[in-house]
């Protein structure tokens, strides 16, 4: 087998390992916060859930990571190598940024990561004349970075609004609220499968979205996204979440707002349902983003005071940096490649 295509293919599995490590522990942390599941039981549900996701909904995602930013057909058709050496290189831009914010406890957007990546080598493609800046695919960009405002802006109203209507239909009337939450418990036993399948479905094309295209380049798969890649996708970031996901979680799970069961419930299904309407419309969100909304949301519902503004703060400054720290490693990264195989 061809160097670079096992290159690739390493770099793919490394990648979804770290969404697994990070995103997918973003995603089941409410659940472990308010005490419903342990970390064990997480993992399984997640191996589930995520993997399925992963694998009957996640195409539309993957071919807007693998096509709909940089021209991938016209690249090849004037240097296929350079489309698998920029996809390499973002996978592992992405990749050594998500590792980094996860060794730190931050929930960063491994959305961001691939997309600034991805537009950090189409940038490099177009300064060297592959293609001109007007060929990368703006209107597709700016639906992208639209989404990840709208998103956690959906997910807190959401999640607001469940959570006010739970207080004031089963809280404000309970006699025995210990008793009420615990039935929330049974209920987000649902919710995290829920958004382990949601998450799935999004978030998968992280991982295989660029692998797919340099594979497709290279001749391994077809033009269409095969069930093996989303496979590869969904077993790397399970296992991802098993053996590194207890860092992040404790971020979400805890340190943003107190969580009890009604209130994990009310973050978890608004997230889950704001991603997977997503995911229907080809636009890869991020979890992380819209799973932070929706605990704010939930927090806010209880007042101001009950969210850790300090906490915010420290996640939005890693939000901010994700994109030109991706678009510009994945660029210097390509750079590095072009010199040592072109």
């Amino acid at each position: 087998m061809d160097l670079l295509v096992i290159a690739i293919i390493l770099a793919g599995l490394y990648m979804a390992w770290n969404i697994g490590a990070n995103d997918l522990a973003n995603a089941m942390g409410t659940s472990v916060g308010t005490g419903a599941l342990t970390i064990k039981q997480v993992i399984v549900i997640a191996a589930v859930f995520e993997f399925l996701g992963a694998v009957f909904f996640g195409k539309r995602v993957t071919s807007t990571i693998a096509k709909g930013i940089v021209p991938i057909d016209m690249i090849s058709s004037i240097h296929p190598d350079i489309v698998v050496l920029g996809m390499l290189a973002a996978i592992l831009a992405a990749s050594f940024w998500i590792t980094l914010a996860t060794f730190y406890n931050l929930p960063v957007s491994t959305s961001h990561s691939i997309v600034g990546s991805v537009l950090g080598f189409g940038l490099i493609a177009a300064y060297n004349g592959t293609i001109s800046f007007s060929d990368i695919h703006w209107t597709v960009l700016l639906k992208i970075v639209a989404s990840w405002f709208i998103s956690p802006a959906l997910g807190a109203i959401l999640a607001f609004l469940i959570f006010s209507l739970i207080r004031s239909l089963y809280l404000h009337r309970a006699s025995d609220m210990p008793a009420v939450e615990k039935k929330f418990i049974f209920l987000q036993l649902i919710t995290a499968c829920y958004i382990a399948f949601a998450h799935g479905s999004n978030d998968v094309a992280n991982a295989v979205g660029p692998l797919s295209a340099a594979l497709n380049v290279m001749g391994v798969t077809g033009s269409e996204i095969p069930i093996s890649v989303l496979v590869m996708g969904g077993i790397g970031m399970v296992i991802g979440m098993a053996t590194w996901g207890y860092k992040v979680v404790e971020t979400i799970g805890s340190k943003i707002t107190e969580l009890t069961p009604t209130r994990g419930f009310s973050a978890q299904f608004a997230t889950a349902s704001v991603v997977l309407i997503h995911s229907y419309s080809s636009l890869p969100i991020s979890t992380t983003h819209t799973l932070v909304g929706s605990v704010i949301g939930v927090g806010l519902a209880g007042g101001l005071a009950a969210v850790d503004l300090g906490v915010i703060w420290k996640i939005i400054s890693s939000w901010i940096a994700t994109v030109p720290i991706a678009a510009l490693t994945s660029a210097i990264i390509f750079v590095g490649l072009e010199v040592i195989f072109l």
